[in-house]
């Protein structure tokens, strides 16, 4: 039976930022967050909330400049802090996949903690920018989680025409996704989900 902690802080100090995430895998949706990027953080609230997942962010970035280098790093240590909780991956589902809707707005996420980074994000949003934010952003966001989680991620609009709803929904399922792919299989405990014996 698996009884630890699936909690990790990971910390990235760089020119451009300084970052801290806390995550735990095994929470009921708590959410902290300073990072002078209000959008993001409502994005980062439909993560925890619909991943059941409690995460925590400080960060302070070259926002004066864009907020370009804050999401991208903020994505960046997410993903190293969900490698570092979920540990070896023995006993989890690996696989999570989610649809959600939002009015007019209808998307997939499915997600693969496969050790292997790919990333495939066929999202088109409507207009450049949500109030403030650059809706690039959320490329730069994903592919720093990806990379840094080692995960295949597959992201999908297939409906919508408001950018904030297009942008809630795959949130929210990237969010219930996670909660589906790092929940513990009661029939696989002990074992790591491929035939290659690791991940």
């Amino acid at each position: 039976m698996i009884t630890e902690d699936r909690i990790a802080t990971i910390t990235r100090d760089t020119l451009e930022t300084q970052i801290t995430v806390t995550v735990n895998l095994d929470g009921t949706g708590k959410a902290r967050f300073k990072t002078d990027v209000p959008f993001l953080e409502h994005m980062m609230q439909q993560i925890a909330l619909h991943g059941m997942i409690d995460i925590e962010i400080d960060a302070n970035g070259d926002n004066e400049i864009d907020d370009h280098h804050t999401v991208e790093d903020i994505g960046i240590t997410l993903g190293q802090a969900f490698a570092k909780a979920i540990g070896e991956k023995k006993g989890i589902r690996r696989y999570g996949h989610a649809y959600v809707p939002l009015d007019e707005a209808l998307s997939r996420v499915v997600i693969d903690f496969s050790g292997r980074p790919s990333l495939q994000d066929q999202v088109d949003y409507r207009r450049a920018m949500i109030g403030r934010f650059d809706v690039d952003l959320f490329g730069e966001f994903f592919q720093g989680f990806v990379n840094h989680a080692q995960v295949s991620l597959h992201l999908d609009n297939i409906r919508g025409k408001n950018a904030h709803h297009i942008a809630e929904t795959v949130f929210k399922a990237f969010g219930r996704a996670l909660r589906m792919a790092v929940e513990f299989d009661p029939r696989a405990l002990d074992a790591i989900p491929s035939t290659k014996g690791s991940l």
